[in-house]
């Protein structure tokens, strides 16, 4: 991992007038024990066998996980709630974690969709990113992390319906709730079997970007990576996940992705390893999306990013330099 003189200088060169010396924390991101993460994935499935299979929207191995993530940030100290909501006749629910302290009026929002399909456990799609997020919030806790800004994260209910969960708690947002929200992190399918590295197109260097200060958050994704030599490709940045809601209201924006029934290229194959011309995740919106449909190396790598993206995003308050 990079240490924290880097983690700082990179910061303080997205930052006018920002100096390392500013920084409320002298800590490294620390290294996310992947076999946590994967225990959180064997939690999951666990739940989806023992509830029909799946852990979908309105079912009760949706319910089931929730409460499985909301028990560990209880038990570490976070302040959660749980938000509900109602669609196609059942009760939906968001899990909402707020670690205590930072600057309430500049919050850093990382998140991911918690529900699978009703086609089978939702491992990989999404349970890579609830898992990885859940483990960097217990990380955050291990370490008692005490940035400058206020850290939020966020389990998205109903994302495999048109991303109902996050566009409902955006929707319900007052102006001033959003104009303290400075940026939103979202990491959905980050173990992919037959993966990519993909960092959403904050700058626009090959579509068209996102809200002021998501290039920022782009160049800290791919920083990590390019610290561990994998190179990072643009993947559209067009509303496909539940950081669309917060883009259409301005709120900067950006994470990782390893693909899903696109399939990779030669080229790719050629950059990353895996299999040319065949999907980045076969399993997608399938039975087949178990715990044997990840990627280790690919949920290691990406953890870690997590990681790193949080400790160093949310080290300055106003650490993107973007107030709305």
């Amino acid at each position: 991992m990079a240490t924290f003189g880097a983690a700082a200088a990179l910061t303080a060169a997205l930052l006018p007038g920002a100096t390392a010396t500013a920084a409320p924390t002298t800590a490294a991101a620390p290294d996310i024990p992947i076999a946590n993460v994967k225990a959180h994935l064997s939690q999951f499935q666990r739940i989806a066998s023992a509830n029909g299979g799946n852990r979908a929207h309105g079912r009760p191995g949706y319910r089931a996980s929730l409460d499985y993530v909301k028990g560990k940030l209880d038990a570490a100290g976070y302040q959660t709630a749980i938000q509900s909501f109602s669609y196609r006749g059942a009760t939906g629910y968001n899990l909402l974690a707020d670690w205590p302290g930072g600057d309430t009026n500049d919050t850093l929002m990382v998140g991911g969709h918690l529900d699978g399909v009703t086609a089978g456990p939702g491992i990989n799609d999404n349970g890579s990113g609830s898992a990885a997020i859940l483990e960097t919030a217990l990380a955050v806790a291990r370490a008692d992390h005490q940035p400058g800004r206020h850290l939020r994260f966020a389990w998205w209910g109903a994302e495999e319906l048109g991303l109902i969960g996050s566009t409902y708690y955006v929707n319900n947002l007052s102006s001033a709730e959003r104009s303290r929200i400075g940026g939103y992190l979202n990491f959905d399918m980050v173990g992919s079997p037959n993966a990519g590295y993909f960092a959403y197109d904050g700058d626009g260097s090959s579509g068209s970007g996102g809200p002021a200060g998501s290039a920022e958050i782009e160049q800290v994704l791919r920083s990590h990576f390019a610290a561990i030599n994998v190179p990072v490709q643009d993947t559209a940045f067009d509303g496909r996940s539940d950081y669309g809601p917060f883009i259409r209201v301005g709120i900067p924006a950006g994470g990782l992705f390893t693909g899903a029934e696109g399939r990779k290229t030669t080229r790719q194959a050629q950059l990353w390893g895996g299999q040319a011309g065949v999907a980045f995740d076969r399993c997608y919106h399938a039975y087949c999306d178990t715990t044997a449909n990840i990627n280790d190396t690919a949920l290691d790598r990406n953890s870690d990013a997590i990681a790193h993206a949080v400790w160093t995003l949310s080290a300055y308050s106003s650490a993107l330099g973007v107030r709305r």
